[in-house]
């Protein structure tokens, strides 16, 4: 499947997608609530457990999988390369118990989301990067994939090299005709957006999250933005609430901005408004630098409710319970 083809899939055949306005009232459990439209098919993976009575943190890695198993999307070994022309990967999980795990720069591993969980289940440490990571997953019974780049991103990379640009507008939607958002791609063949977050919680009410990317196209090598970072990226309390992100991973990084929307809905916010809050931390800091770059965060609190926000118009989530299959477009400040 090429890359392109995947985005137009949008909801796996969905005949239409309906944006209900906000706030959604609360879900009954379980529930899995992913980033963009793209995490409708990743949101079935997870609920095939979820449904079953299966454990959060099992349904989260089952989605991540989804995703890396789709070759050229903008996930995983098919995505674009940093400005080396190297897919480097970033990975964490989380479950209700506060046990994380998390690989970075990971290079030539397909799941690096598993391999993220190893890490949590069977050493000491929370994060592993680069080289060392990439020998953890061969002592573990991971293999090593090609080093070849897909089509689509030896494609882009080569336009890219062309001018070797790098101002890509950051995670800003485009819908076009009425269909679903998708990731917009610039004549720079800069992508917009490039991470899978999820989290869900089970029917025994347990909690857990994942998220797992190619980080930003035409990087510098070693960048690692936020998405493999416990606490900016992702961040669970089981006695309160998780939550993920998609955008610019260094604005993320510098308001620790999903264990600060955890900690909006410890003191009482619902998610919606503690997801607004951290938008209002980024864009209160630098008005006319917040004009230029996304964020969006997505939680949902120990109750069920869940809700949305983000800096410019566009985001959208994915949410899958036994009362709803939907996306839905997060209000925005910008």
């Amino acid at each position: 499947m090429h890359r392109k083809d995947f985005l137009k899939m949008g909801g796996l055949g969905l005949a239409a997608i309906n944006l209900p306005k906000w706030p959604i009232g609360p879900a009954t459990k379980p529930i899995v609530i992913s980033t963009w439209d793209s995490g409708m098919p990743v949101n079935a993976a997870a609920w095939k457990l979820l449904s079953a009575n299966g454990k959060s943190v099992d349904a989260v890695e089952a989605g991540a999988r989804y995703i890396e198993d789709t070759i050229n999307c903008c996930v995983g070994i098919g995505g674009y390369p940093d400005r080396n022309g190297i897919v480097t990967l970033d990975a964490c999980i989380m479950d209700e118990h506060a046990n994380c795990g998390a690989v970075a720069g990971v290079e030539r591993i397909k799941h690096p989301i598993s391999l993220a969980r190893r890490v949590m289940e069977s050493t000491p440490h929370v994060m592993l990067v680069g080289q060392g990571a990439q020998e953890f997953a061969l002592q573990n019974g991971f293999t090593l994939e090609s080093a070849d780049l897909s089509a689509d991103a030896k494609d882009a990379y080569k336009k890219w090299l062309e001018k070797t640009h790098y101002k890509p507008v950051i995670n800003i939607e485009k819908k076009k005709d009425n269909g679903p958002f998708a990731p917009h791609f610039f004549d720079d063949g800069s992508v917009n957006h490039d991470t899978m977050g999820l989290v869900a919680m089970d029917s025994a009410g347990d909690l857990s999250g994942a998220v797992t990317t190619s980080g930003m196209a035409f990087k510098i090598h070693g960048r690692v933005g936020d998405s493999p970072i416990i606490g900016a990226g992702l961040f669970v309390d089981n006695e309160i609430g998780a939550a993920t992100s998609s955008g610019l991973g260094e604005e993320v990084i510098r308001i620790c901005g999903t264990h600060t929307v955890v900690e909006y809905m410890r003191h009482g916010y619902s998610p919606e408004d503690a997801c607004k809050k951290a938008c209002e931390r980024i864009v209160n800091r630098d008005r006319e630098k917040a004009k230029t770059l996304q964020v969006g965060f997505l939680a949902l609190n120990k109750n069920g409710e869940y809700g949305a926000y983000a800096i410019q118009k566009g985001f959208v989530i994915s949410v899958t319970s036994e009362s709803e299959n939907q996306i839905h477009e997060a209000k925005f400040l910008l």
